[in-house]
């Protein structure tokens, strides 16, 4: 499959504002993105015209009850039959900051025995308790998620973070499991590479086990807290003019051409 034959759709609702952030990234890679509201997803359109689904970041309904919780109620209201399809036929599911507590939310991770009912893990406050608004580093794990095969080993990857619910925990029961599985696909790391040990502000909201993003067991669903698409150019960066303006793509480039590589490989 060539780039061009690409479908992407990128949910959004009231209060999710990344939908635009994550469109002209996939624009510029020659990905054909639509921004679709839920509602118009439930009434007229079929997720499986599409390869890849994004649930970008923002705050979804104002993140009343907590961050992510009515937008997951929503999706699997609404769309839950499409959307466990969509995933079950492999093609590709990626949440991003607010796309992650929605997925955490609706059941879709971590999944550790399938889509489940009840959410398995919780993005709660940050241990710093305010909004954390920063760059951090992260790192690719070995793990058995295929949309990030294409990242090149050992790459650390900047990014913005910018939320107040960010701090992954799960039981001790489950982390072991997301262990033996495989399912922790990005820690947070200091810039030099070594892991943050949960040390502030490398781990920016006390996320367990340093986690930055997980996948499902299957490795088609993907979802992190940092913002590659705002560290997908170069000029994006803090430091860039002090760097001498060099390069066009930062590190963002490799989180979205590797999901791009897989559909690319998988359809």
């Amino acid at each position: 499959m060539n780039a061009d034959d690409i479908k992407v759709c990128i949910l959004r609702v009231a209060g999710t504002n990344r939908d635009g952030d994550v469109k002209n990234v996939l624009e510029h890679l020659g990905i054909r993105a639509d921004v679709c509201h839920l509602n118009r997803v439930a009434r007229e359109e079929n997720l499986l015209d599409y390869h890849i689904v994004v649930l970008p970041g923002g705050f979804s309904y104002g993140d009343y009850i907590r961050s992510g919780a009515i937008f997951g109620k929503e999706l699997k209201t609404k769309i839950g039959d499409q959307m466990e399809k969509f995933v079950n036929e492999g093609r590709a599911l990626l949440g991003i900051c607010n796309g992650f507590q929605i997925l955490v939310e609706s059941g879709f991770l971590p999944a550790l025995n399938g889509i489940s009912e009840y959410p398995e893990a919780v993005l709660a406050n940050n241990a710093s308790a305010r909004f954390e608004c920063r760059w951090i580093a992260m790192k690719s794990q070995d793990s058995n998620c295929r949309l990030t095969a294409s990242i090149p080993k050992d790459k650390i990857i900047r990014a913005p973070i910018a939320h107040g619910e960010g701090r992954f925990l799960v039981s001790e029961n489950y982390l072991e499991k997301l262990k033996d599985n495989k399912q922790i696909v990005f820690r947070y790391y200091k810039t030099d590479g070594e892991l943050a040990k949960n040390e502030y502000p490398y781990n920016p909201n006390g996320a367990v086990d340093d986690i930055a993003g997980i996948c499902n067991p299957e490795g088609n669903v993907l979802a992190f807290m940092p913002h590659p698409e705002d560290s997908f150019f170069k000029y994006q960066y803090p430091d860039w003019t002090a760097n001498g303006n060099s390069g066009e793509y930062g590190d963002g480039f490799y989180v979205f051409n590797s999901l791009i590589e897989y559909v690319k490989g998988r359809f």
